[in-house]
């Protein structure tokens, strides 16, 4: 899941884990942003969810696994290839029985740079889990380009772009997708979320991207803007809620074998 700031990739990403959930899919869903809150959305209780540390802030773990702690300067030796096959199972949070949350982060101090030991853990955790994982992984990114100046994007199947139904919104997309295709993911689809119009909707984005990539509508729904005003998951959705329907089908479009 990729987009800009506040498309509401977070909110899609967990309905889609809670959907394919339920339809019997194992789902590893992975919190990559700076700030996560994919556990709020997905119903961990908060104070479980505020008491979760990042895998890259993890200090500990960080040394243990790639013999350096993140921020002790330059020159420092550390491996690039650390262990990752256990972190899962050790880090994640069960959700329900099929349904587990691991939250990576991201990297937020920039004493850090771009190679360190903590994103050197996250690309090889994420490379692991995208190249073994035999059912679903569900990956919210960083808001913006963050993820693919990073290198994180490398071995995904599909990329979801969320994007609101404004020309600047679908045009930052356009781009990510241009960034996506250069890592050689495979499939690349566009979401224009909050729609109230789909004719109106579906005429901009044919305006600004033509037919080149793909797209699907969500729609906008009041019951979630009240769900995320009150703190509450998109478990407390109804079964006929726009929002929960219109994830529903874009499951059906784009998971192979989705019943």
């Amino acid at each position: 899941m990729a987009g800009k700031g506040g498309t509401g990739k977070t909110s899609i990403a967990a309905m889609l884990a809670h959907v394919l959930a339920d339809n019997g899919y194992n789902v590893l869903a992975l919190d990559t942003d700076s700030v996560p809150n994919l556990a709020q959305s997905l119903g961990v209780p908060a104070d479980e969810a505020s008491s979760i540390v990042p895998l890259v802030l993890n200090e500990r773990l960080v040394e243990e696994r790639t013999g350096a702690r993140p921020g002790e300067g330059w020159g420092v030796l550390f491996s690039l290839t650390p262990r990752v096959d256990d972190i899962a199972e050790r880090y994640g949070v069960a959700v329900r029985p099929n349904l587990k949350l691991v939250v990576v982060g991201s990297i937020n101090a920039s004493r850090q740079g771009c190679l360190c030991p903590a994103i050197a853990l996250a690309r090889a955790f994420l490379r692991h889990v995208l190249l073994r994982e035999r059912d679903v992984v569900i990956v919210d990114a960083e808001a913006g380009a963050e993820a693919f100046g990073r290198g994180l994007a490398e071995y995904f199947d599909l990329m979801l772009c969320i994007s609101e139904v404004t020309v600047k919104s679908i045009s930052v997309s356009l781009k990510l997708v241009e960034l996506a295709r250069q890592l050689e993911i495979r499939e690349n689809v566009i979401v224009l979320n909050k729609v109230t119009d789909y004719t109106r909707a579906s005429a901009l984005y044919r305006k600004v991207v033509g037919e080149r990539i793909p797209f699907h509508v969500v729609r906008y729904d009041e019951n979630l803007v009240r769900l995320e005003y009150e703190g509450k998951p998109v478990t407390e959705l109804s079964e006929d809620s726009p929002f929960r329907v219109d994830v529903t089908r874009l499951a059906q479009a784009l998971i192979p074998g989705f019943r």
